[in-house]
Formats: structure tokens, sequence, C-alpha cells
């Protein structure tokens, strides 16, 4: 059984910082793509970041140069440094991540998310 669990959520004032971490435990051969998704209050799930196995990053246009995606391997972990938070990036952040089962099956699972809010 494979598991995402995400934490580093919180309240904090606009212009602050907050670090996601997502970390993926259970039994598979590697992962591939990870990535933050986010959900707000009445809105569609939306890709803020994703970065593949092999480094490439992407962002969404409403958090660059504001949120930075990394991952380490050795730890199976998706962080997501974002700064200079604003209040419209309140909303549960969802850690997502494609899992290589077998030499020709893989499959993406998501962890439960946490919750951001960002209010003075």
């Amino acid at each position: 059984q494979v598991q995402l669990v995400e934490s580093g959520g919180g309240l904090v004032q606009p212009g602050g910082s907050l670090r996601l971490s997502c970390a993926a435990s259970g039994v598979f051969f590697s992962i591939n793509a990870m990535g933050w998704y986010r959900q707000a209050p009445g809105k569609q799930r939306e890709l803020v970041a994703t970065v593949s196995g092999g480094g490439s990053t992407n962002y969404a246009d409403s958090v660059k140069g504001r949120f930075t995606i990394s991952r380490d391997d050795a730890k199976n972990t998706v962080y997501l440094q974002m700064n200079s938070l604003k209040p419209e990036d309140t909303a549960v952040y969802f850690c997502y991540a494609e899992f290589l089962m077998s030499t020709k099956y893989s499959t993406g699972y998501w962890g439960k998310g946490t919750l951001v809010t960002v209010s003075s």
C-alpha cells in the first residue's frame, strides 16, 4: 500500500513563508513525477508545481517566482517552498506522485491534503 502524507500547512500572514513536505511510503520500484495541487473553497483543484523524475520543474503562472518545488529521492519526499504568500494562495494543498509499481505498470496517488491559510 502506497501512501503520501503532507505536512507543513498552517496559518501565515500575507508576505510570509511556509514549507510543505510530502513523504511517500510503501512498496514501489521508484517515483516518477511528483507535484503539488491546490483547491480553494468553491473552486476546482489546480496545478501548482510539478517536478519530473529527472528534476525538470513546471509552475503555474500565479506562483512563478514565489514558490519552489524540490524533491529528495533518498527520502522519497517532495517539498514546496512558498514565499511572499498572498491571501489568494489560501487553499488545501495536495501532493501527487506517480509510482512505478513494476517494470510495466505505473499509477498515481494523492495525499489527503494540508490546509494553508494566508490571512492577517
